[in-house]
């Protein structure tokens, strides 16, 4: 019983930090807009999923603005927050760590704090946890997170849904690009695992416009909304 109680005093920081980011992601923007604002819930339509690109299909208009505001607002508190958790973190409260110093356990809590807000964003326990796919959120932590994870992040995500027009394409390439580019960056195993479930989660949300992209009846962007 007291190793348990150490176990949880001890790693508070992480705990905190997890669900300050948790709740942050369930401040889900596309939910908030359509079912409080406009009365008419975006899972209702299109694609059924509580994200930016079917909002904007669905809706379009200047409340979209307020959408990606409120994905990108929350994404930087939760990280915010996660790294002054971090910043309290006793190391010497690990037997043995691969984190090899301060600034890397200030890494490790940014990603960590993104793991939870993407949980929350596309899992909000307020919303029935039906929420988004969390690309506009997960690109908003790639830029708190580093700009060289950013610019590989973006700069593939950019290029292919600008010459493709599938937004889709793109974030799956957010998605898959994220582990191999903190490996890079990084080289920690436990931040590496990290963005391995992070960018594994984009791509299981994106299952089915994988399918769709593999059989050739995924939708296209365009910047007209559906009528």
């Amino acid at each position: 019983m007291g190793a348990l109680v150490y176990f949880l005093v001890g790693y508070s920081q992480l705990w905190l930090a997890a669900l300050v980011a948790y709740f942050c992601g369930c401040f889900n923007g596309a939910v908030i807009v359509s079912k409080y604002i406009l009365r008419d819930d975006v899972r209702n339509h299109g694609s059924g999923n509580a994200g930016l690109t079917n909002f904007f299909r669905t809706f379009g208009g200047p409340l979209t603005v307020v959408v990606i505001l409120t994905d990108v607002l929350k994404a930087i508190v939760a990280i915010l927050v996660s790294v002054w958790l971090g910043g309290l973190f006793d190391p010497r409260i690990l037997p043995t760590t691969p984190l090899e110093n301060q600034a890397m356990i200030l890494v490790f809590f940014k990603y960590w704090g993104g793991l939870f807000c993407l949980l929350g964003h596309m899992f909000p326990c307020m919303f029935h946890f039906k929420g988004g796919k969390g690309i506009l959120s997960g690109g908003t932590i790639a830029i708190m997170i580093d700009w060289r994870i950013a610019l590989v992040v973006w700069g593939g995500f950019l290029i292919l849904a600008v010459l493709t027009r599938y937004v889709s394409l793109g974030s799956c390439w957010a998605g898959a690009s994220f582990p191999f580019i903190t490996w890079f960056v990084y080289r920690s195993v436990p931040v590496t695992v990290l963005a391995v479930i992070i960018g594994g989660l984009i791509l299981y949300m994106h299952r089915g416009n994988i399918h769709r992209l593999l059989t050739g009846t995924e939708n296209k962007f365009t910047l007209h909304k559906k009528s």
